[in-house]
């Protein structure tokens, strides 16, 4: 087994070990590296205290000295170390009441949330360190609680919800014991901030095996306790060509939906309001609701804008055989962004009716051509593209402010999404003339 350690992790190792003390990666860095995975955030455990690691490494910064980490700075790279510890109970069911530090890394590996995060490696020595069987548990993709899963889970009861995200991220199934408490916890899960379910439920959403987590989800409690307004939709119709109930069509969509965040909570959301109506109004309140859900998560207010936008304008009626005119008209009243962004919603709305995945493709593919060759043109897609404005209208055409210019300007913004060669300013002029004899 060889593991692939940056040579800043490495010399921060060699540095503590040159001063009597012991260094270890663990976490996520060696579980990734085990699946051929390229970590991100390389962590070191020691028996080295806090001020100990400040000592040995000037710069450095306390981050959470309080539970015995200290960021460090190796050629400019940030990493943690962290004092090796045992826990103390978990009053709010968050962080430890209190920590001892300890000497042995198989205590510190013990108060692990899963057996394939339990895992320690010694770099400069090239051996593995694993007293909960996480190596084979990577093998076998199995995810397990290190010790007692009632236990762990009651310790923080985000847990659970970092258990479906490894679900969704690595694709691997959930032991059996560990799945069964799942619905007599879920309750707790009320008790954890709704900054830090969103953090996980964002992770778990990019997931490349999003069904398989969303059905635990459904299953054990959670997705009630965590998205009512989603859990209702269980069992209710959704529609008349769809093949699945509402929360079945929304959870397939979503897991089809190309993996960017915005997308996969829209196509996740985009059905709420069918609750109420399965009329075409229904998207408008869906997004309405999905805004309600996300603001109850904290999400930031540019991801619910992304979100209620895409649910608001999911049921356009362009298609790859629409026309030009048509074409043109959906970008300017959505613009080109959110318009290819629709197009992957409508495939992933798509998927969630089970329509043939060539059917699929092609309209995506079709859509984007059609869409882009509009875009080439540079044609007038909005009012602000037309040549003149409300001045140049009042200016030449002798008019005063009011309803009638914003009236003229959308009238010659029609035209010319008929026809951009229209959209020169004498031409422009001569047609408002036009609409104000006809009018």
């Amino acid at each position: 087994m060889t593991i692939k350690v940056p040579p800043e992790a490495l010399q921060a190792c060699a540095i503590l070990k040159e001063h009597g003390f012991q260094a270890y990666l663990v976490g996520g860095a060696v579980r990734d590296s085990l699946l051929g995975l390229e970590p991100t955030d390389w962590d070191i455990a020691t028996d080295a205290v806090p001020d100990q690691v400040e000592e040995l490494f000037p710069g450095s910064l306390p981050t959470g000295k309080r539970f015995g980490t200290v960021t460090v700075f190796v050629a400019g790279r940030g990493l943690e170390v962290t004092t090796m510890r045992s826990d103390g109970p978990y009053s709010d069911q968050r962080r430890p009441d209190y920590i001892i530090f300890t000497d042995r890394l198989e205590l510190d590996l013990a108060r692990r949330d899963f057996t394939i995060n339990a895992l320690g490696y010694d770099p400069l020595a090239r051996r593995l360190i694993d007293p909960f069987q996480g190596r084979i548990h990577l093998r076998r993709k199995l995810l397990a609680t290190v010790g007692e899963p009632t236990h762990r889970f009651r310790e923080d009861p985000l847990r659970m919800l970092r258990l479906l995200r490894f679900q969704a991220t690595l694709g691997f199934r959930i032991e059996k014991k560990t799945e069964q408490v799942l619905p007599k916890l879920a309750p707790l899960i009320v008790t954890v901030s709704p900054e830090r379910i969103l953090a996980e439920l964002n992770k778990m959403l990019l997931g490349r095996e999003l069904l398989s987590a969303l059905q635990t989800f459904t299953i054990s409690g959670l997705l009630q306790k965590v998205l009512p307004e989603l859990a209702a939709c269980r069992g209710l119709p959704a529609g008349p060509q769809h093949p699945y109930d509402l929360l079945t069509h929304s959870c397939t969509a979503a897991h089809f939906a190309h993996p960017d965040l915005a997308l996969r909570w829209a196509a996740l959301l985009h059905d709420l309001g069918k609750q109420h109506s399965l009329g075409r109004d229904h998207a408008e309140l869906s997004a309405a609701m999905a805004g309600q859900l996300l603001r109850r998560l904290r999400a930031s207010s540019s991801l619910i804008s992304q979100v209620t936008a895409l649910i608001t304008y999911h049921m356009f009626s362009v298609h790859p055989h629409s026309s030009d005119r048509a074409l043109r008209r959906f970008l300017g009243q959505v613009g080109p962004e959110l318009a290819l962004a629709l197009v992957k919603l409508r495939q992933a709305d798509m998927a969630g009716m089970n329509a043939p995945v060539r059917q699929i493709i092609a309209f995506g593919k079709e859509m984007e051509a059609r869409l882009r060759a509009i875009l080439q043109e540079e044609s007038a897609l909005s009012l602000k593209d037309l040549k003149l404005d409300g001045h140049d209208l009042m200016a030449a055409l002798d008019l005063k402010p009011g309803p009638i210019i914003g009236e003229i300007l959308n009238y010659l913004l029609e035209q010319v999404w008929e026809n951009p060669d229209l959209n020169e300013t004498q031409t422009l002029l001569e047609l408002a003339r036009r609409y104000l004899r006809t009018s």
